[in-house]
């Protein structure tokens, strides 16, 4: 059963998605994860989600994860680049993930394009979170623990 059509999630499906998505990724020991928030400044989605595998089949492995417990959890979403494994994007609406292996990350840079748009919009952080200044981006760090939520 999919909870949801294209881009009608509530703010609370929202932060499932974002707490499925960052909860597999840690537990498949993505590296170097970053959340983006695109909440008022861009159509595309509320949140993106930007993490590394180690090879290409780490990175296939973690989109496949990702991919599993989002449909387990009843969320509609969509992937591209699983073939090559070099960058997978994955489309769960409100939230867009990209997995990266490192050189192909580094060669986007991803981060700095993004980083460029606004600032960063209040979040009451879970433990193992810290936030950039200069920009919306916040870090995800290895010890990431309970949910996410969002303030006004």
């Amino acid at each position: 059963m999919i909870k949801k059509n294209k881009k009608q999630t509530s703010e609370q499906e929202a932060a499932e998605i974002l707490k499925i998505v960052l909860d597999t990724l840690d537990e498949g020991k993505a590296e170097n994860m970053v959340l983006i928030d695109l909440q008022g400044k861009s159509s595309i989605a509320n949140q993106m989600v930007i993490a590394s595998g180690t090879s290409q089949r780490h990175v296939a492995s973690l989109a496949e994860k990702v991919q599993e417990k989002l449909k387990a959890a009843g969320y509609l979403s969509m992937a591209e680049g699983e073939e090559k494994a070099d960058w997978v994007l994955i489309d769960a609406f409100d939230v867009i993930v990209h997995i990266f292996k490192p050189e192909v990350r580094e060669f986007y840079n991803l981060e700095k394009m993004w980083a460029s748009i606004g600032t960063l919009k209040t979040f009451a952080l879970p433990k193992g979170f810290a936030s950039l200044t200069a920009g919306q981006v916040c870090l995800h760090l290895p010890a990431y623990a309970g949910s996410v939520t969002f303030e006004s």
